[in-house]
């Protein structure tokens, strides 16, 4: 991944923030027909990555190979009108503000049921937070619980690498940052406000 300086970010904090924000991860793989790509709810759990798919999935007959995860944050079009600058000199054109976290590392195949029940119920009590009556594992049928479980394989992803990329306006002055903030609370578009939370949040460097 292309990583000029002014958007590499190495805070433990800010990738692990991301990776919980956005936990559907891009998951890709060379396989016997060449690079793939498939897409899964991944969680961090210390130095690796956990997840599961359908046994039919390549990625279940992949053990051990080598794989790149990637985490997708909050993205958005940002105008040059909405830079100062701009209007002073004209000298900006359109960019992409984006944040996003990859992870390299080595894949393991789990198919032991108590490992995968157990994952099962950390995703979905993760993910039901804030239902009005979160749904738990323990809700469905016993057997029909233990057939699904028996479709489906455990992914464990040892964490070897972890590159981030946050392009959140960083290489502007502040008056074209606030601009930028300013131009995404007034478009109001599907995620516009995420990435101004991240701006603000992640978008300088201490």
């Amino acid at each position: 991944m292309y990583l000029p300086t002014a958007f590499r970010e190495t805070r433990v904090e800010a990738l692990d923030a991301l990776m919980r924000a956005y936990p559907f991860a891009t998951v890709v793989i060379t396989g016997a027909a060449g690079l793939a790509a498939n897409h899964l709810p991944l969680e961090r759990v210390g130095e690796a990555l956990h997840g599961h798919v359908a046994r039919g999935n390549e990625l279940a007959r992949m053990d051990g190979a080598e794989v790149l995860a990637i985490f997708h944050g909050p993205q958005g079009y940002v105008s040059p009108n909405w830079y100062p600058s701009k209007h002073e000199s004209g000298r900006e054109v359109p960019t992409w503000n984006y944040a996003v976290v990859q992870v390299h590392g080595r894949l393991r195949v789990i198919e032991e049921a108590a490992w995968l029940r157990a994952l099962l119920e950390r995703l979905t009590d993760h993910h039901e937070t804030g239902q009005p009556q979160p749904w738990r594992v323990d809700d469905a049928p016993a057997d029909h619980t233990d057939k699904l479980l028996r479709a489906i394989v455990g992914l464990e992803i040892a964490i070897e690498r972890i590159e981030g990329k946050f392009k959140l306006s960083q290489n502007h002055p502040a008056a074209n940052r606030a601009g930028v903030l300013a131009g995404l609370g007034e478009r109001g578009g599907e995620g516009d406000e995420a990435l101004a939370m991240w701006m603000t949040e992640w978008g300088s460097k201490p």
